[in-house]
């Protein structure tokens, strides 16, 4: 069983899933990796907890009695931007069309394995406290690493002060990329970010423009393959 890589003794996580037997074993592993777990089985008392607590997360069902993970998103969004991970059936791809577009930040299909639940929620949680960090810090529109140089307000690039000749995709590609070091980014989180729409599994575009930008860090001198792709979950810059 995965454990999780950062402190989790702060992180609460909502689980909103009407099946009681997998409720249960899904916030026995989150409290065995040390997360606070609340537990509602129901959209509407899902809702009221998820507006009147505090959450790093919601772990949201779809098919919910009372009132469905999408109206219960849609309602969370009028006044809430707590990440939400929502659970469809598998090979529902409307559903997560629809989750995406009503602001759901990633999805899992049932059934799904304990450790990609694991690994997805500390992705989605680390992304967060990212954008937490970068809107409580001093503000800086230049991004650095190891002579790599991003500025987010002009949107040029360079690697030891020589400019790359890199596209708009492929300067906020990078730009994810930088601001996220060490984090990985999914795919379904990327395609929304760069592309804004949903992530389909056949679907290629993604892996071009990663490896483009690859080619062209590679000949500027950059150590190219420090954009490490991650198998089943994303892409990552070490």
């Amino acid at each position: 069983m995965l454990i999780p890589q950062t402190p989790t003794h702060d992180k609460r996580v909502l689980i909103i899933e009407d099946d009681t037997a997998l409720s249960d074993l899904v916030a026995g592993l989150l409290r065995e990796c040390g997360y606070r777990v609340r537990q509602c089985f129901d959209g509407g008392s899902g809702l009221k907890t998820a507006q009147n607590e505090s959450f790093n997360l919601v772990l949201l069902d779809v098919l919910l009695p009372k009132m469905d993970g999408f109206s219960v998103l849609r309602k969370l969004r009028n006044n809430s931007d707590t990440p939400v991970l929502m659970l469809t059936a598998k090979g529902a791809e409307e559903d997560r069309i629809t989750g995406f577009r009503t602001g759901a930040d990633d999805y899992l299909s049932k059934p799904f394995s304990m450790d990609e639940l694991i690994l997805r929620i500390e992705a989605i949680i680390r992304r967060s406290q990212a954008i937490i960090n970068r809107q409580t810090a001093p503000v800086s529109h230049v991004v650095k690493l190891d002579g790599l140089s991003l500025d987010l307000k002009e949107y040029t690039a360079s690697y030891q002060q020589q400019p790359l000749e890199l596209t708009n995709m492929e300067l906020r590609l990078l730009g994810l990329l930088l601001q996220s070091q060490g984090q990985v980014l999914s795919k379904p989180y990327l395609y929304q970010e760069l592309m804004a729409r949903p992530y389909s599994r056949n679907e290629r575009s993604l892996d071009v423009h990663i490896s483009k930008l690859r080619r062209k860090l590679k000949a500027a001198g950059f150590e190219h393959e420090r954009i490490q792709t991650m198998h089943g979950q994303g892409y990552c810059l070490k």
